[in-house]
């Protein structure tokens, strides 16, 4: 498919790319490389895993909705096991983490992508991908909880978290494709295209949240040797 037709709103898609680079120049990148240095690797390792255990619900219920019933009972298992040590330690090493979201499951219910969007903050996207954020924010018990408790500050913490802990681990990789590629957002709307075609296939990726400034996950790939089919 050529650039054309996978991404028609190129010019505004700039624009917003453009405007996402300078927030994350002047505010984003600045806090991560600050949270990167100067935070012990134990914290940083807790955070990350409190994130993923808070997500886990979100994560069950598109393995449920996929019809993975082998995965929605590692999911389960994993939020039970980590349950036990408030979600901080990963006490369920022995059981593999995978990620799944809304826009996962409409690719497997065989709902087109669409043409390719960048979003304000959130970065690289595509129709589908929008309504599966929007699904995800809405079937998330932690986000009712807090709601329903006026915990406004648990809402914005966790994003907040997600962002910076988003970005920690991509600054080698954009410090180093931005200066390396011809264009830099030609490069990002590819990697996340291929990110999102792994997902779909359940490839293995590194966990990582997804929730603003998206086109920094989409290089933190980690590809896993695939088992071997046998008959």
């Amino acid at each position: 498919m050529n650039d054309e037709a996978r991404d028609p709103f190129e010019p505004l898609n700039r624009h917003i790319f453009a405007v996402n680079q300078a927030i994350d120049v002047a505010l984003v990148r600045p806090i991560a490389s600050t949270y990167r240095e100067v935070m012990p690797a134990e914290i940083k390792k807790a955070v990350n895993n409190f994130l993923n255990y808070l997500k886990s619900p979100v994560i069950l219920a598109n393995d449920l909705l996929q019809g993975e019933w082998k995965r929605a009972g590692e999911t389960t298992e994993r939020f039970f096991y980590n349950t036990l040590a408030l979600g901080l330690v990963d006490v369920a090493t022995h059981i593999p983490f995978h990620d799944e979201d809304f826009g996962q499951t409409l690719a497997v219910w065989g709902i087109a992508e669409g043409p390719y969007l960048v979003l304000p903050l959130i970065g690289p996207s595509n129709p589908r991908d929008g309504i599966g954020i929007a699904v995800d924010w809405f079937i998330d018990p932690v986000y009712w909880i807090s709601v329903n408790n006026q915990w406004d500050g648990l809402i914005y913490g966790r994003t907040a978290a997600r962002v910076i802990t988003a970005r920690v681990d991509t600054i080698p990789a954009t410090d180093d494709l931005e200066r390396t590629s011809l264009d830099y957002y030609a490069a990002i709307r590819d990697i996340y295209r291929q990110r999102r075609a792994d997902e779909i296939r359940n490839r293995a990726t590194r966990p990582t949240p997804r929730v603003f400034f998206d086109q920094y996950r989409a290089l933190i790939i980690q590809e896993q040797p695939q088992p071997a089919v046998t008959n």
